[in-house]
């Protein structure tokens, strides 16, 4: 199969950390003037859960945290997916069909779940109540009683994974911004650190100090794939192998991985959601130094810690077969891979190197995940070592703060 002449980047592909990060910091440093706010309530902000996965609010006899997160573009995939192209519109209900008239909109609602809930317990805290946002471009799109059964449906079966009240949201019509046939999936979360000594990051005022140190294991937790990010490069080399083979069958979504998958039903397998997990893990008296959400920035994100420490990876999971196939038809270097994508990692907790058989047993008998130790985390400058692959992030590389 032709390759692309050239290289298709994250960044071409509309993504770019580097015109991103540096609002994201701005827009810190303004929400920091904000603080004082919340003081005649007796509440104080947490200001080292600034540039953190989630906000930290501390009231009083326990923390409060909050996030917000979005879906991004996977569910663009999946009304490509279901309608799959077969070069004659009038053919619609057969290309439908083809796809045994799955919405997949149950899944997405899992991976908008899971987005946000996957940082909220980053912090340590118990997820409590959910809330979805579902704009549209056109209020048409809701006539789809299929479609719609099945996002309602995924929001509640995550909410129970998560173990959250989902408490409503918001369904905007928003002509002129969003594809009249498109829908932008997000929401927020609301939850508690209660004891509060379950903090997983520092909070100085209150004489916290952070936990993680020299010494601790870095466990990571399988991802079941690809996840939610990365999917607008995804796209783009979908589009790539359909212009390759024309209008004809099979297209882009239907290329068949390695493991006999599609490419589009593998974009397409649901998100983990780590919080029970998380739960089982605090409720078995383990000591959680830190914990990272593998999203964005890949395996750059094993530092977001304002730590100065070194993170040396010994041992690295067999990525799923989803992965090298982006890389091959993206031209991506490995260094990008582990840059930019989970790579088979989808969680991290970091803990004293005692507890890891702890963690392992936890995730493989009571959640079917795979865990393990991979590395240790060292005195050092801030970065990312993977020494099984010969590659190395500095911290400059992840400006999140």
């Amino acid at each position: 199969m032709p390759r692309p002449e050239n290289p298709i980047s994250y960044a071409s592909s509309g993504v770019n950390y580097d015109d991103l990060d540096p609002f994201k910091r701005t827009a810190q440093l303004q929400a920091g003037e904000t603080s004082k706010n919340i003081l005649r309530r007796g509440f104080r902000v947490v200001e080292e859960s600034r540039g953190e996965s989630a906000q930290v609010i501390d009231e009083g006899d326990r923390y409060s945290a909050h996030v917000i997160e979005g879906l991004g573009t996977k569910n663009l995939v999946a009304d490509e997916v279901r309608l799959h192209r077969l070069g004659d519109q009038s053919e619609i209900a057969g290309m439908v069909a083809n796809y045994s008239g799955k919405t997949h909109y149950d899944v997405l609602a899992q991976d908008t779940v899971a987005m946000i809930i996957n940082d909220l317990i980053t912090v340590g805290a118990d997820p409590i109540n959910l809330q979805a946002y579902c704009a549209v471009g056109d209020s048409s799109w809701f006539r789809d009683e299929q479609r719609s059964i099945d996002l309602a449906n995924g929001f509640r079966v995550a909410a129970d994974l998560s173990g959250a009240n989902w408490g409503g949201g918001e369904t905007p019509s928003l002509s002129g911004i969003i594809y009249p046939t498109a829908i932008d999936l997000g929401g927020s979360a609301y939850g508690i650190i209660d004891p509060k000594s379950r903090i997983a990051i520092a909070d100085e005022k209150s004489g916290v100090q952070s936990k993680l140190k020299e010494g601790d294991a870095i466990v990571v937790v399988e991802s079941s794939g690809i996840h939610a990010n990365g999917l607008s490069l995804a796209r783009r080399i979908a589009s790539h192998i359909a212009e390759q083979k024309g209008s004809g069958l099979p297209d882009a979504y239907a290329t068949e991985l390695d493991d006999g998958t599609m490419f589009g039903e593998s974009l397409l397998t649901p998100t983990h959601i780590y919080a029970g997990l998380t739960r089982d893990i605090f409720d078995a008296g383990i000591d959680i130094h830190y914990m990272v959400n593998v999203t964005g920035h890949g395996w750059r994100k094993f530092m977001r810690s304002p730590e100065d420490l070194s993170y040396v990876i010994d041992r690295v999971p067999d990525p799923q077969s989803i992965f090298p196939f982006i890389q091959e038809h993206s031209q991506s270097s490995e260094k990008d891979m582990y840059g930019n994508f989970n790579m088979g990692a989808g969680f991290v907790y970091f803990v004293p190197e005692h507890q890891v058989s702890m963690i392992r047993e936890i995730a493989l008998s009571h959640h079917n995940l795979k865990a393990d130790g991979v590395g240790y985390v060292e005195k050092g400058p801030k970065r990312v070592v993977i020494r099984p692959k010969n590659i190395e992030f500095q911290g400059s590389s992840l400006a999140v703060r």
